[in-house]
């Protein structure tokens, strides 16, 4: 029986042997992943490069920052002033670099500042740093079992 390839498209399983480093910098990963398409789980660059390719396919290439990590758009939080250094000059825009409760620094990107509150929102670290991404698609399938066939269906019946 001629099966046809299964595409990746929202909703497919896939699995991919990824490699994933900052351009000019650090490596990120080289492992095998496997993801569902569309799920938010992946880079949404890479998933945009990924739409559409086969079981084989194999790219590389570099996403921009705006569709890497920079497209992670975490809610806003509200911070009382006075949790900023006093002395700090604090402007809508600029960022700090402050350590979160789990001691891990994370970046804080100030939206709006008033006299006693100010509006931050969390930045991934990586935000502005362009990735570069070399993959092979090992796998592309559906993430459902298949349907139970007929046969095997009257036959529980029949018990």
């Amino acid at each position: 029986m001629y099966r046809l390839a299964v595409k990746i498209e929202k909703g497919r399983r896939v699995v991919l042997k990824v490699d994933l480093s900052v351009v000019d910098g650090q490596q990120l990963e080289k492992s095998t992943v496997e993801y569902i398409q569309g799920a938010g789980t992946m880079l949404p660059g890479l998933e945009a490069v990924l739409e559409g390719l086969e079981k084989g396919a194999k790219r590389d290439g570099v996403i921009k920052a705006k569709d890497a990590f920079g497209a992670q758009q975490f809610p806003p939080k509200k911070m009382k002033r006075s949790e900023f250094p006093k002395d700090a000059n604090l402007v809508a825009g600029e960022q700090f670099v402050a350590q979160g409760e789990n001691k891990m620094n994370v970046i804080l990107r100030l939206e709006k500042v008033g006299p006693d509150e100010v509006d931050v929102r969390l930045v991934h670290p990586l935000a502005d740093k362009d990735i570069k991404y070399a993959f092979e698609v090992v796998q592309v399938s559906n993430p459902s079992p298949p349907p139970i066939p007929m046969q095997a269906m009257e036959l529980e019946e029949d018990k």
